[in-house]
């Protein structure tokens, strides 16, 4: 072990996993349990997302780790042929503030480029300031509601357009 090696960061890798992943399970637990607990009201969770959504050519299930443990996730999945939808954003509390959502969040944005998506868009919460600061630093806009969230006071829609890689 070297002298820094206290003093290194964690090493963080975001790779794709299968959504029935013991990893993909417990995190995504993880998530339903914090979203119940600061959206209580009946309907005021949406958790729906299906294997199939996920799979290759559809969208995508990304797992991140630190230092080999999962602590973090995300998804994409196709709406249409240019817009595709974020979904099950988490990472666990220990892991916070590590720069891990970035890291997921642009792992999710090249998989849409791959995808030919043109468009992402995303559902969060009123009460959810981190997810909020997140998306707008990431050049996320407000966008109309959309889907199962049309109707819900407590949904923030968002959408941002990519720009083609050369």
């Amino acid at each position: 072990m070297n002298a820094h090696a206290c003093h290194d960061p964690p090493a963080i890798s975001v790779r794709p996993a299968a959504l029935t992943s013991p990893e993909a399970s417990a995190l995504i637990a993880a998530l339903n349990v914090e979203l119940e607990g600061r959206y209580p009201e009946p309907g005021a969770t949406h958790f729906r997302l299906d294997e199939a959504e996920v799979q290759a050519g559809r969208g995508a299930f990304l797992v991140a780790y630190r230092d080999g443990e999962p602590v973090g996730c995300g998804a994409l999945r196709k709406l249409d042929a240019t817009t595709a939808e974020l979904k099950r954003m988490y990472v666990a509390p220990a892991a916070r503030r590590l720069g891990v959502s970035k890291r997921i969040l642009d792992a999710l944005e090249a998989e849409a480029r791959t995808l030919g998506v043109a468009r992402l868009v995303l559902e969060t919460g009123v009460r959810q300031p981190e997810a909020l600061g997140l998306y707008a630093g990431a050049g996320f806009t407000p966008a109309a509601k959309f889907g199962d969230y049309v109707d819900s006071p407590l949904s923030v829609c968002l959408e941002k357009h990519l720009v083609p890689l050369p």
